[in-house]
This record gives structure tokens, sequence and C-alpha cells, in this order.
């Protein structure tokens, strides 16, 4: 199977020659010693970034960052690949506006002050933060690859938004207004991304952590219907849909999934109790996951063979009928050891007989 057949059949739960595998977010060093080099990459390494957009400029430095992506998805030997739109060229500053307006006391006002500025500056689409996209395939067709790509249109999270969460309570119609307008704003990027021929499209955001931030009541009447909206309009044009939110969802799960009528769940965070093997049993003819070995204390903490053994357990859960695509649960970052990455990458590699990667050090 190519990566797109191998990808394409997890998430129709069609039975792939081998689960698909890719990286959610790769951050510096790991990304730096995988690539044996320092990666221009403006999400995981934003110094080497800025060092190349000073040397080179913008769109050469952009085109490293195609070349180095897609470097690293070969290096790994991954099946499909997660893209953030890129920043825009750097534009000569322009005289700063005033910020000496008080804010209001009430979080409802201060929402309320949010929904004005949303409709006076509704969201566009800068066609220079989507070029990424576009260099990437260029790499891609060059090299006779075709990775498909995951792309971000989160808007409906409320992590850390205290007002919004104090506004659903207090005001609902005010917290109602906040909502249409964040499925604006998404519908404005999966546009984009569709006209790219990006067919998986991250929706939702983060509402939870070790327990939901909010009600089940709450996450029903704002966001289910909201999110679900967005769900239609990717299947309209023929892609998937994957809802994506950290923490302990098993209150809401149903909701999440069904309720909002996605494809895919992303962000399993199994250290909050979101156990791969109780969601593929319950919603795996329905539900293709993507994940979950544990980032934050597994491959941080752990000893190396505890990340082989975990990372097949993680493959046997997830396997059969299709409906898993592997990757950890959130960020590799700073934290992470690289024996530990490579334990995990190796272990993959074993399951399914490939070739090991050795020569990678610290």
């Amino acid at each position: 199977m190519t990566s797109r057949q191998r990808v394409e059949a997890s998430l129709r739960h069609e039975q792939p020659d081998r689960t698909p595998v890719f990286e959610y977010v790769l951050l510096t060093p790991t990304e730096d010693l995988l690539l044996g080099r320092p990666a221009c990459d403006y999400v995981g390494n934003p110094a080497e970034w800025n060092r190349q957009l000073a040397a080179s400029g913008w769109e050469q430095a952009l085109r490293q960052c195609a070349t180095d992506r897609v470097d690293l998805a070969c290096r790994l030997g991954h099946d499909m690949m997660y893209v953030v739109p890129n920043p825009p060229p750097p534009k000569n500053p322009c005289t700063p506006t005033s910020t000496s307006a008080e804010l209001p006391d009430d979080p409802v006002e201060r929402l309320r002050r949010r929904n004005e500025l949303a409709a006076l500056f509704p969201h566009t689409v800068d066609d220079e933060s989507f070029a990424i996209y576009r260099f990437l395939k260029a790499e891609m067709e060059r090299r006779k690859l075709d990775l498909p790509m995951l792309a971000p249109a989160y808007a409906h999270g409320v992590w850390t938004d205290v007002d919004l969460m104090q506004t659903m309570v207090l005001d609902p119609e005010v917290a109602h207004e906040h909502f249409a307008y964040a499925t604006r704003r998404s519908l404005s990027l999966i546009n984009a991304y569709l006209d790219l021929g990006i067919d998986q499209i991250g929706i939702g955001g983060d509402f939870a952590g070790n327990v939901p931030l909010i009600s089940p009541t709450l996450y029903r009447e704002f966001i289910v219907p909201e999110v679900r909206a967005l769900s239609r309009h990717i299947h309209a044009a023929g892609a998937w849909a994957v809802n994506a939110s950290d923490g302990d969802l098993w209150s809401v799960i149903d909701d999440f999934l069904i309720g909002c009528e996605v494809d895919g769940y992303l962000e399993i965070d199994q250290r909050a109790g979101m156990e791969l093997r109780r969601l593929k049993m319950t919603y795996g003819d329905r539900i293709t996951f993507y994940g979950n070995l544990d980032c934050g204390s597994l491959l941080t903490f752990a000893l190396p063979q505890e990340v082989r053994r975990e990372t097949a357990q993680c493959l046997k859960w997830g396997g059969g009928s299709g409906g898993h695509i592997f990757c950890v649960s959130n960020a590799i970052t700073a934290s992470v050891r690289i024996e530990n990455y490579l334990a995990m990458v190796n272990s993959y590699r074993e399951v399914f007989g490939l070739e090991v990667l050795v020569g990678l050090q610290r």
C-alpha cells in the first residue's frame, strides 16, 4: 500500500497492510537530532526559523521548512503530516493602536466586547499563510511522494478562557454569539484547506483536563451543534473531520464523537484515563483514533524498554479493521528523551517488520 492508501483505508475502517504512523507536533531538540541539523520549523524550532528568515528571506526559509518536514517524514517512515499555516511575510511596522481603554470588570461585557470586534473585523484567510501547503506538495511531487495532510481549524475550545466559561452560565445568548463567530472562523479555514486538497481537518478544541472544564450540559448546548455543523460541511466536500481535545472526556464521549458527527479523535489523553482499548471496543467501527501513546509521562520519565512495551500494546489495542493511526498523545516537547522517542519508533518498526533506525544520539 502507498501511504495515502494506508491512511484512507484506516479512515474507512478497512484493514491496511500496517497501522499508519505520523507525528502530531514534533519540537526541538528531538526534530533536530532526527534530522541531523537544526530544523527550519516555525512551530518546532522558531529560533532556527527566525535565523533563516533573516538570512534568506521569507520564501526561501519556508521552502527550507518544507524540505525539512519531508526529510523528517522520510527519515521516520511517516504516512501523513500535521501542518499548521505558516507565518506571513514580515510587514513594515505600522503605527501602534492605543490599548489604554480599560476593559469592563464584568466577564459578560468583556466577551461581548470580543464579539463586537469579531463582527467589525471578520476573519479572512491570508493566502500567504497557506504557502507551506503548496511548498510541501511541490516538494513531495519532486520526490514522487504523496503524504496526506491534516490541518487545524480549532476554534471551539474553552481552555483558559475564564470569561467564556462564566458567560456560558451568566448570559447564554452572548456565549452562543461567541461560538457562532468561532464557527465562521473555522469555516473560512476549512474552505481554504479544501481548496488546497487537504482532506483531514481538525475541529473542536480543548475543553478538559483531568476533568472537563464545563458540564456535559453546557458542552451539548454550546459546542456540539457548532462542531457538528463543521463536520457536515467537511463531509459535504468528501473530506474527514477530526475532533481534538486533551483530558478526560468520558462524561461526554458520545457527544464528542457521535453527536459531533466526526470521523476521528485526536489528542487522546491516556494519562487522563482515555484508554484506547475501551475506545476501540465501543467506537472502533465508526471512529478512527489518532494516538495514543503518552508523551507527558511515559516518553519523558520511563525506561526505553517500558516505552517499547507500551508502543506494542498501543498498536495491539488499536489494531483490527482499520480505525487507528499511530502517534503520541500530543506534542514531543524538549522534556522527551531521544532514547525513548527512538524506542517508540523502533518498537513500531519491529512490530511491522521494518528496518530499525540506528546511529542517533543526543
